[in-house]
């Protein structure tokens, strides 16, 4: 196996450890900066070779949900070095396709490594699985009891779509491959087309870690595409048994549908975005108005803005501490120099959103980049508006996300305003309130009814950043996220690809590890009824 840090790209389809030379459809990834295609040439894969890697996944699938623990921990702690093993050479290729930072890739980078080795940990303990045994009471009257137990076993070959903005944690080698290798799911990756040399590099190194551990090359497969006829391919063949998606409500929204209509219809696991509201409560205003705002400006503009959960809407009650808030953060906006964005169409939709934005009556552009953005390096500046409620209300467009560095900040007359606006609120992956223990006291009916719109609630901070840990959910009520259950970060994410299986009256050896008296490897179980190991 050649050092990636040496590897070539060729610009191949990489289907259960064979390559397919891109033929038809072809494209290159154009360099945000400098609007510089680079080698080499991709292509859409052809509906034969996204039947070639569900066979091949389906044809590998026994294999790997019936490998060890063990050897399932092992490929994951393979990957992280594999990863590793691209040195620079990944870093630099991602930044010239995506424009991100060399610092911000080397954190995401981290990330990935450390998502490979948080579910190595928890798939080598066990808990996780969530085995529940009832043993049997012969002489139970008037009718015995049967010996029952459950426990969670992977669902088949899983089809993952790469995000854009996160071409590390969210991309080939995200969280949606991890947890889903972990699950004992094969797994085909659509590439996403503006960082295809970066998706090769990941991809080989899912590929070197299958040899090392001795697993089938069918358990993982990467396909590029630009266009949606290759996505649409896979998620409705027929052995594709989930699918994982970042990225928009139209494009998860297509997915959807896509899967509900097939003569089987599977589950689509979609993190769609929202706009993320703040509320601003009046004792955290008096108290900091300046700070917030500079956190909240901070949060805007970080990644410049090319996050889901992105603070888009800010509301306060109107008085003169908001009006600081407003003062302070517009003044920090003028200071954010334009920064490049992953790529002209998130670059082109971002102009074109807020351009609408600017046509609308009574939503007024209070501050921005006081330096231009440079159509040639695919920039944006930041924009900050500010808006009343009944136009906030009234306007739908303004309810929506535009990817960028922008945001409203709203002036509300009262707490009865604020709650009206949360109730209508749509699903939302994060909302956000910053007060005092006594804003908290007093407005307690905001949190209560936030807690049936999202599905993480932040206090004095803000949802940019999130923590890769067992108690984070990212994901919240349609049209956030499909499933308001689910979550695509954190190790719960795994409880996307498995499903309950029950064994009813079944010999001690004939059952998995797990469910066995024994339990060898010591999991959390409930057993009888009772919590124990």
């Amino acid at each position: 196996i050649p050092p990636l840090s040496s590897m070539t790209l060729t610009g191949n389809h990489l289907i259960a450890g064979r390559e397919a030379a891109p033929h038809s459809h072809t494209f290159n990834a154009t360099n945000p900066t400098t609007s510089e295609k680079l080698d080499p040439v991709y292509g859409d894969a052809t509906h034969a070779e996204a039947d070639e890697a569900l066979q091949a996944a389906e044809a590998a699938f026994d294999a790997l949900r019936l490998a060890t623990p063990e050897t399932r921990a092992a490929l994951l702690d393979a990957i992280a070095d594999e990863i590793t093993a691209l040195g620079d050479a990944l870093l630099e290729r991602a930044h010239a396709e995506t424009a991100l930072p060399m610092a911000r890739l080397t954190g995401e980078r981290g990330r990935a490594i450390g998502q490979c080795k948080l579910f190595a940990a928890l798939i080598r303990e066990g808990s996780w699985a969530e085995a529940r045994v009832d043993h049997a009471i012969p002489d139970r009257q008037p009718l015995p009891k049967p010996d029952v137990r459950r426990v969670m076993m992977p669902l088949g070959p899983v089809v993952v779509f790469g995000a854009s903005n996160f071409p590390f944690a969210i991309g080939v080698v995200g969280t949606d491959t991890v947890c889903a290798l972990a699950a004992g799911c094969p797994v085909v990756v659509k590439g996403h087309p503006a960082h295809p040399g970066t998706c090769e590099m990941m991809g080989r190194a899912v590929e070197n870690a299958l040899r090392k551990v001795g697993l089938p090359a069918g358990c993982f497969s990467l396909l590029h595409g630009k266009g949606n006829d290759i996505g649409t391919t896979l998620v409705k063949h027929p052995l594709t048994q989930a699918v994982g998606f970042t990225g928009s409500l139209r494009g998860g929204r297509a997915l959807m549908d896509v899967a509900a209509a097939r003569p089987t219809p599977i589950p689509v696991y979609a993190e769609m975005g929202s706009v993320n509201p703040v509320f601003v409560l009046p004792g955290a205003l008096k108290e900091r108005a300046s700070k917030i705002a500079e956190a909240y400006v901070g949060s805007v503009t970080m990644g410049v803005g090319q996050f889901c959960t992105n603070p888009a809407i800010v509301l306060g009650i109107m008085g003169p501490d908001l009006q600081q808030f407003i003062s302070s953060s517009a003044a920090l906006a003028t200071k954010v120099a334009p920064q490049t964005m992953l790529h002209s169409g998130i670059c082109q939709a971002y102009g074109a959103g807020t351009a609408v934005w600017q046509t609308i009556k009574g939503l007024e552009l209070a501050g921005q980049s006081e330096t231009p953005p440079s159509s040639d390096a695919t920039q944006a500046a930041c924009r900050i508006f500010t808006t009343t409620l009944d136009v906030l209300e009234n306007n739908e467009e303004l309810n929506r996300e535009v990817f960028g560095p922008c945001s409203i900040i709203t002036e509300c007359p009262t707490l009865d305003d604020l709650l009206r606006y949360a109730n209508k609120l749509e699903g939302q992956l994060t909302a956000t309130i910053h007060g005092t223990v006594e804003d908290l006291r007093e407005y307690a009916p905001l949190v209560r009814v936030l807690e049936k719109k999202v599905g993480r609630i932040i206090f004095n901070g803000f949802p940019t950043g999130i923590e890769v840990c067992p108690s984070m959910h990212h994901g919240g009520p349609y049209p956030a996220a499909s499933h308001s259950f689910f979550t695509s970060i954190g190790t719960a994410s795994i409880y996307r690809f498995v499903r309950p299986v029950c064994y009813q009256g079944f010999p001690e050896e004939a059952l998995p590890e797990l469910l066995q008296d024994a339990n060898p490897r010591g999991a959390m179980r409930i057993v009888d009824g009772e919590i124990k190991r």
